[in-house]
C-alpha cells in the first residue's frame, strides 16, 4: 500500500452555523420493517431474497449492522463472542460503501475520483483493519485520505471544512465497548448514514463476502495509494475560532480561557487533543488532566461519561486541583459529560437541562428533542424556561433524525439529546459532536464570569427535579444469535399486548409525548416517517388507588443481544413495585423467560 504524506490544510474561516441549508429528511421507513413484527408474532423467519441469496454466511455480515453502525468483535479474549469483524469483512463494507456512494450520485463534477477520509480511535485492531478498509475503499474506485487518529465529528467535518471537502468519511470506532471490539460509522456530506442504509449496504457485502469466500471476485491488483492528511489540528483550530469569537473577551482575546482551570478525562481515548489544542492554545490551565494519551487497551477505565468510575475519577481531580469545570469524553468524543466547580456530575438529564438552559437563552420558545428515557423533571424543567420538549425513539440516530424532521417541518429544534451523552445541535450541522457540546458549555462559564455572576455552569440547572429511583436492567437474549433480534420483537411486542389486553394490572402504554408518533413510539404517522431501528415501549404505572409510580421503557438494544429495561420512579420504592409486577405478572407468565435471561430482575425482587 502506497502512502503519500500531505501538509496539514489551511484552514479558513468556516461559517458553521449560517448559509447551510438543513439536512433533508430521512427516507420513508419501509414495509419490511412492519412485517417484523408480524414475523415475530407468528415465529416465522421474515425472509428477503438477500437474505435468502446469501444464506448463513451471508448472515455473517448482516449481523455486524447495529443500528446505523456497523459494530463486531475484532480481536480475540471475549468469552463466547468469536471474532467476527474479520479483515474480509471490513475490505467488503469498505467497498460496498464506496459502490453505494457511487450509485447515489455523490460525484462532484469534473472531479474524477470520489473522495472518502478515514480516521480511527487507537484500538488495536485499528491498524489492521484500516489497512483493508483501505483497500476496499479504492477497490470500488474512491481515492482515500487516511486522518490517522480522529474523532467521529473530526470525521464528518471533513466533509465540511474547506480544503478538505471530502465526498464522505468513515470513522473506525467501537465507541465505549471494551478494546476487543470494533466498528464502522459512516458519514456523507448530508450527515450519518441512516439505519436503511447501513442495511443496504450490509446487505450488498453479504453477496461479496460470500463469493469471496467461495474464491470469485476480489484479487489482489495494485495497491491502493493512500493519502494522509492532518485533519485534527483544523479541527482544532475550527473549535478555538469559536469559542474566541463568541466570547469576544475584551482584555485577552486570543486567550478567553485564561485564568480557568479545566480538567480533561480522555480515558485514553481520542479526547486527549482537546486539552492540548484546544484549552491550553486559549490559555487555559489544564494541569491534573487525567488518561490523555490514546491506549488501545484502555487500562484505567472504558471512556464513557456515563462511567461511574470515570465521572469519580474526574470529580477528584476537579476537587484537588480547583478546577472551574472537568470534561469527561467518551472514546470517540461524539459524547460528553462534566463535573461542576462543586464536583457535581452533570450527565444523562443533567447535561440535556444544562444545555437547554443555554440554547433556550438564545433561541426562546425551541423545541428540544430526546429519547423515551428522559425523566419527567427534565420536561418541567424544558418548558418552565419556555421550551416545548419531544420525547423520541431511543438511539441517538432517532433523536437527530427527528430534529431534523421537525425543522424540516417548520417546527424550530435547536437542540436533539440521548441521555446517553449524545447531544446535537442546529447549528452546528445536526451533527452528535461531544467536543462542541463542552465547547458551549465553556462559552456560558466564560460569560458567566464576565457577567459577574455567581456560581458555575451547575447553578444553571439547580432547579431541576430528579426521580426518587432509576434502575437499569439488561436481560440477556438466549440461544443462536441469529434469532436474538427476532425474539427481541417477539419479547417487547408481547410486553405491549399484555398491557393492550389488560393483562397487567395498572399499566398504561405512555404515547411519549406529543411527537406525532403513536403506539409507544414504534409507528410515526408523519408523511417522511423515520426509520425503525429497534422495537421500544413506555408504559405509566400506577399502584391500586391511582396514584402514578412512576415508567418503565423496554426496548430492543441495537448494539448487543439483549433487551433493555429502564424504571424510573417519582417516589421511594416504586421501582421496586414495577418490577415486582412486571416480574410476577408478564416475566414468568408470558413465555418470555424460556428465551430470555430474567435473573437481574429476579434478584432485583426477591
Amino acid at each position: 500500500m502506497a502512502t503519500i504524506t500531505t501538509p496539514p490544510a489551511t484552514l479558513q474561516p468556516c461559517d458553521h452555523a449560517r448559509g447551510r441549508a438543513l439536512r433533508p429528511p430521512p427516507r420513508a421507513w419501509r414495509r419490511r420493517r412492519c412485517q417484523a413484527i408480524r414475523a415475530a408474532a407468528t415465529g416465522k423467519q421474515l425472509e428477503t431474497p438477500l437474505a435468502a441469496a446469501g444464506g448463513e454466511a451471508g448472515d455473517v455480515i448482516r449481523r455486524l449492522q447495529n443500528g446505523p453502525d456497523v459494530r463486531g468483535v475484532a480481536l480475540e479474549g471475549e468469552k463466547g463472542r468469536p471474532v467476527d469483524l474479520t479483515p474480509l469483512a471490513v475490505e467488503v463494507i469498505g467497498e460496498s460503501f464506496g459502490e453505494w456512494l457511487r450509485e447515489k450520485g455523490s460525484e462532484v463534477e469534473g472531479q474524477p475520483q470520489l473522495r472518502v477520509s478515514v480516521g480511527r480511535d487507537p484500538r488495536l485492531s485499528g491498524s489492521r483493519l484500516s489497512a483493508v478498509l483501505f483497500a476496499g475503499l479504492a477497490r470500488a474506485g474512491c481515492a482515500v485520505f487516511d486522518m490517522g487518529l480522529a474523532t467521529t465529528p473530526a470525521c464528518f467535518m471533513s466533509t465540511i471544512l474547506p480544503r478538505f471537502d471530502y465526498d464522505a468519511s468513515i470513522m473506525m470506532t467501537a465507541s465505549h465497548l471494551p478494546y476487543t471490539r470494533n466498528g464502522l460509522k459512516f458519514f456523507t456530506k448530508r450527515g450519518g448514514l441512516t439505519s436503511a442504509e447501513v442495511e443496504a449496504i450490509c446487505d450488498r457485502a453479504a453477496g461479496k463476502y460470500v463469493a469471496r469466500k467461495m474464491g470469485l471476485g476480489g484479487g489482489s491488483g495494485m495497491p491502493p495509494v493512500i493519502m494522509r492528511v492532518d485533519l485534527m489540528s483544523a479541527y482544532a483550530q475550527h473549535l478555538r475560532d469559536i469559542i474566541k469569537e463568541r466570547v469576544a473577551h475584551p482584555t485577552h482575546y486570543d486567550t478567553p480561557l485564561k485564568g480557568f482551570k479545566v480538567i480533561v478525562n480522555a480515558g485514553n481515548g481520542c479526547g486527549g487533543f482537546f486539552a492540548w489544542d484546544v484549552l491550553e492554545k486559549l490559555g487555559a490551565d489544564t494541569t491534573g488532566s487525567l488518561h490523555l494519551e490514546p491506549d488501545g487497551m484502555f487500562p484505567n477505565h472504558m471512556p464513557n461519561p456515563e462511567d461511574a468510575t470515570a465521572m469519580s475519577l474526574t470529580r477528584g481531580a476537579v476537587l484537588a486541583h480547583g478546577a472551574d469545570l472537568g470534561v469527561v469524553f467518551d472514546t470517540d468524543v461524539d459524547r460528553s459529560g462534566v463535573v461542576d466547580d462543586a464536583g457535581a456530575a452533570i450527565n444523562g438529564d443533567r447535561l440535556i437541562a444544562l444545555i437547554s438552559a443555554i440554547v433556550l437563552g438564545e433561541h426562546p420558545g425551541t423545541t428540544v428533542v430526546t429519547d423515551a428515557r428522559a425523566g419527567d423533571g427534565l420536561t418541567r424543567f424544558i418548558e418552565a424556561r419556555g421550551g416545548k420538549h419531544c420525547l423520541y425513539r431511543v438511539g441517538y440516530r432517532n433523536v437527530i433524525d427527528k430534529g431534523a424532521q421537525l425543522n424540516a417541518d417548520g417546527v424550530e429544534t435547536h437542540v436533539m439529546m440521548e441521555t446517553t451523552g449524545h447531544g446535537a445541535l442546529k447549528e452546528n450541522y445536526f451533527l452528535d459532536d461531544g467536543a462542541y457540546m463542552v465547547v458551549k458549555i465553556i462559552i456560558e462559564m466564560v460569560r458567566m464570569r464576565l457577567a459577574g455572576l455567581d456560581g458555575g455552569v451547575g447553578s444553571l440547572i439547580k432547579d431541576l427535579e430528579e426521580p426518587a429511583e432509576s434502575v437499569l436492567f439488561r436481560m440477556d437474549i438466549v440461544g443462536e444469535p441469529k434469532n436474538a433480534k427476532q425474539r427481541g420483537v417477539q419479547a417487547v411486542e408481547t410486553f405491549k399486548n399484555y398491557i393492550e389486553e389488560g393483562k397487567l394490572t395498572g399499566w398504561v402504554l405512555d404515547d411519549c409525548g406529543d411527537c406525532s408518533v403513536d403506539q409507544g413510539c414504534l409507528v410515526d404517522n408523519n408523511d417522511h416517517p423515520i426509520d425503525v431501528d429497534a422495537y421500544m415501549y413506555r408504559a405509566k404505572f400506577y399502584d391500586e388507588s391511582q396514584r402514578r409510580l412512576g415508567w418503565v421503557h423496554i426496548r430492543q438494544s441495537v448494539h448487543n443481544p439483549n433487551i433493555a429495561l429502564n424504571m424510573q420512579s417519582c417516589v421511594p420504592g416504586g421501582c421496586k413495585s414495577m418490577a415486582r409486577s412486571i416480574f410476577y405478572g408478564f416475566l414468568l407468565t408470558s413465555g418470555v423467560n424460556e428465551f430470555v435471561d430474567i435473573t437481574q430482575v429476579q434478584s432485583f425482587v426477591e
